[in-house]
């Protein structure tokens, strides 16, 4: 490794610690400190570091990890679940942003072709920036995030049509000899079924095998290698390497080894999405905005504005309340880093001069820089409102146990832990039942305990017990993983509302799972039995059998996840001879 290499790297690295650091304790995130530490130690500024585009080549592999972790998250059947969302959200945001934008940059004296490969790109958000926004806030799956999400998923889906589009309208000779669209598109339909293949015949063996090996560093180099392949073979054939890596990480979600390969590649993850946000930051022309600030912040806020109205105007037709959709708006109003391929692409083709390449990329840099502050200077805003006073939000007040639902189940297995001297930090969303709760000197926080930074907010982090009680199927499999991920010293107890929950939460990492009206049923049946002369020794061998019963039951149905598996050994009056003979035996 060269000198200027390694002293690029320690420049760079110093640099985007101290304004991360910085960035991130005002509360403006990670992103915007590392395009500003890009920006300082840019050939702009201070020209300690050069040739930002080599560096964004190998950056470029972080959005790629960071597709194929999301995918990671979502099984084809959850990704067929969400596609309304995808293909409706995402379908109507495209379309409507981008002519929308291009229309804004054909009033400001462009030709058409050249408004379109600009004016499309810019309908694209980041994808690298707003999914860990999302992610570190906890709500990469919750509704809202998964709307996020969607539209994000049909913006990297859009890319193929919008290098087909560049292609098509080119004036540069080369491209006359390359691919047709509707052969580029084949390419794309063939490429995603033959990952789907390998992914299952090839990739789950393999997996397999090295896990049977019990060798970490096998399975780290593995996992690059599934997403860095993946990726070459999209690239090789001119799509794009994110769905590549995306489709990848939906083939291997539902396998046995997702967890393990997400926490191989997270770190790698991390490290290229900072240096990608280094080198846009380092590329940021800044001569093209102290020429023309006016264009070029002009511009940025028109983007913001359209995009963030124009999204609004499809959430709140989605029936999304409409401060869910100002948020939805807000956060994807920014440009994203496939503008500046495209614009790279327009500018090989002789359709936008190099100096527009530059102009629209400060552009979208500025739009992205943007995006931090418009989510904190209108959080206010977007919150919900809380009737009838101010309730306080969730704080760490070193409890030992977090009790997250308030209600009459709640209630109960508090006040156990209290009369045992266990401090307990009480979270609900019912307003009345927060008022209520105080009348008898319950203190108990406002705020939804099912996401992440609210629980570190309420010092899940110290926290020994984290106790689910909510009413309803509230909780999913994905949700208690990624509690038991962030929070790993905590022990989690579930309230469960039937036996198809306790199915559901079959192999998730929960110390309990407590099916609601089991005891209290199971109590009831006793007293009904002892109310008509039946001996107490037939009562107690009757529970025991039924236990046995249910037991084995839940078993089955666990294993093979139908509700109607072992239905011949449930208790009915058909088995009811056979039940006496056995208890008589």
């Amino acid at each position: 490794m060269s000198q200027s290499l390694l002293l690029d790297g320690v420049i760079l690295g110093g640099f985007a610690l101290v304004f991360v650091l910085i960035f991130r304790r005002f509360g403006l995130g990670a992103t915007l400190g590392y395009l500003v530490a890009g920006a300082v130690v840019g050939p702009q500024v201070l020209h300690l570091v050069g040739n930002a585009e080599s560096k964004i080549g190998v950056a470029e592999l972080g959005i790629t990890l960071l597709l194929f972790i999301v995918g990671l998250e979502l099984n084809p059947s959850r990704l067929w679940a969400l596609k309304k969302e995808i293909f409706g959200l995402g379908l109507l945001q495209v379309v409507l942003c981008g002519l929308a934008v291009t229309g804004l940059v054909a009033a400001v004296h462009f030709s058409w072709s050249a408004a379109l490969v600009l004016g499309l790109p810019l309908a694209l958000s980041s994808t690298a920036q707003v999914l860990p926004m999302l992610q570190s806030a906890g709500r990469l799956r919750t509704p809202f995030g998964e709307r996020a999400f969607s539209i994000l998923l049909f913006q990297d889906l859009s890319i193929v049509p919008l290098i087909t589009l560049v292609t098509v309208l080119s004036r540069n000779p080369a491209d006359a000899h390359g691919p047709p669209g509707w052969q580029l598109f084949l390419s794309t339909v063939l490429a995603v079924a033959g990952l789907v293949l390998a992914g299952r015949f090839l990739l789950r063996p393999l997996f397999r095998i090295i896990g049977n090996l019990g060798e970490r560093e096998m399975f780290v180099f593995a996992a690059l290698f599934t997403v860095i392949g993946a990726a070459a073979i999209m690239e090789a054939l001119g799509l794009s390497t994110a769905l590549g890596a995306f489709v990848a990480g939906v083939m291997l979600a539902d396998s046995p080894y997702r967890h393990e390969l997400e926490a191989d590649v997270e770190p790698f993850r991390s490290i290229l999405l900072g240096l990608f946000f280094l080198a846009v930051g380092m590329m940021l022309d800044l001569h093209a905005i102290a020429e023309r600030p006016f264009f070029v912040i002009g511009m940025a806020l028109a983007l913001i504005a359209t995009k963030a109205v124009i999204i609004f105007g499809i959430g709140m037709a989605f029936k999304m309340k409409w401060r869910a959709a100002l948020a939805l708006g807000l956060l994807l109003s920014q440009g994203g880093e496939f503008g500046f391929v495209l614009f790279a692409q327009a500018q090989r083709a002789f359709l936008i001069a190099p100096e527009a390449a530059s102009l629209f990329g400060a552009i979208v840099t500025l739009s992205m820089a943007t995006t931090p502050f418009l989510m904190m200077i209108t959080q206010r805003i977007r919150e919900e409102p809380i009737v009838a006073g101010e309730r306080d939000g969730p704080k760490a007040d070193g409890a030992n146990a977090l009790i997250v639902g308030y209600g009459r189940f709640g209630q109960t297995v508090a006040q156990m832990l209290i009369a045992q001297g266990v401090p307990v930090t009480l979270i609900d969303t019912d307003i009345e039942m927060i008022d209520v709760a105080s009348d008898f000197g319950a203190k108990v926080y406002y705020g939804d305990g099912t996401r992440l930074d609210l629980l570190r907010q309420a010092g899940a982090g110290e926290a020994e017990l984290i106790l689910f009680c909510m009413d309803g199927d509230q909780l999913s499999p994905d949700l208690v993983t990624g509690v038991h991920n962030a929070f790993p010293n905590a022990s989690i107890y579930v309230r469960a509302f039937d036996r198809r929950a306790v199915i559901k939460l079959k192999g998730s990492p929960v110390d309990g799972v407590v099916r609601e009206v089991l005891e209290s049923a199971v109590k009831m049946g006793r007293m009904a039995l002892e109310s008509i002369g039946v001996d107490q020794a037939e009562i107690d061998r009757t529970e025991e059998t039924y236990r046995r019963n249910d037991k084995e039951r839940l078993r089955v149905q666990s294993e093979t996840g139908d509700i109607r598996a072992a239905r011949g050994i449930m208790i009915t009056q058909d088995q009811r001879a056979g039940l006496s003979e056995e208890q008589a035996g």
